[in-house]
Parts: C-alpha cells; structure tokens; sequence
C-alpha cells in the first residue's frame, strides 16, 4: 500500500500563489493532481511520468500551474500562480496511473485508474 500525504494548501487571493506537495512513500511513476470543486465532478489538473518528467496539464491551468518532481525525496509539487475564484477545490495527489505517458492528453488526465490517493488539501481564492 502506498501512502500519500498533500500539504500547502490554504486561503489566498486572486491572483496569487501556493504550492502543494505530495510526499510518497514509495516510487511509483505516474502521479498527479486532481481536484475536486463544490457539486463538481473529480477532474485531473495535471500529471506527470517521474522517470522522464514528462508533464501534461488541463487546458484550464496550462501556463499557470506547474507540476514537478523530486526524485530523491519521492515528492511531487503544484506550484500555482496566477490563482483564480475557480482554482477553489479540495485538490487530491493520485498515484499509480498507467497513462500519464500517453501522448494523448485525454488518457494522460484521465481520473480513472489510480489507486492511491492522499486525503486532500483545500484551496481557497477569493475575489
């Protein structure tokens, strides 16, 4: 069983910036981060393949989120800048996928598949 344990979420105002980290205990090469806002469905923000570092990011946060990893401290960041209203979700660290490598960004985000989750970090922007 591999543990996942998010911190660095918090309140911010638009416009601003915060970076999350996901610290894994094991090596796993597909992870990523997801988020979940108030009556929405679960989507991916972004993803990456660790070997290679290879990075895919919903249309929604490209240019403004980064995702990154380090590979000694089996950690994974968001850094999010340029935050807006609607950036406001619990954001989850996922672990474990089988298509973050895909060149299509459809299977790279894709939600299902990832059977180790943290338990969530809440960010807040407000207007």
């Amino acid at each position: 069983q591999v543990q996942l344990v998010e911190s660095g979420g918090g309140s911010v105002q638009a416009g601003g910036s915060l970076r999350l980290s996901c610290a894994a205990s094991a090596y796993i090469n597909c992870m990523g981060w997801f988020r979940q806002g108030p009556g929405k469905e679960r989507e991916a923000v972004a993803t990456i393949y660790r070997d290679i570092g290879s990075a895919t990011y919903a249309d929604s946060v490209k240019g403004r989120f980064t995702i990154s990893r380090d590979i000694p401290k089996n950690t994974v960041y968001l850094q999010m800048n340029s935050l807006k209203p609607e950036d406001t979700a619990m954001y989850y660290c996922a672990a474990g996928g089988i298509t973050c490598w895909s060149a299509s960004t459809t299977d790279a985000l894709r939600v299902a598949g990832y059977p180790y989750w943290g338990q969530g970090t809440q960010v807040t922007v407000s207007s």
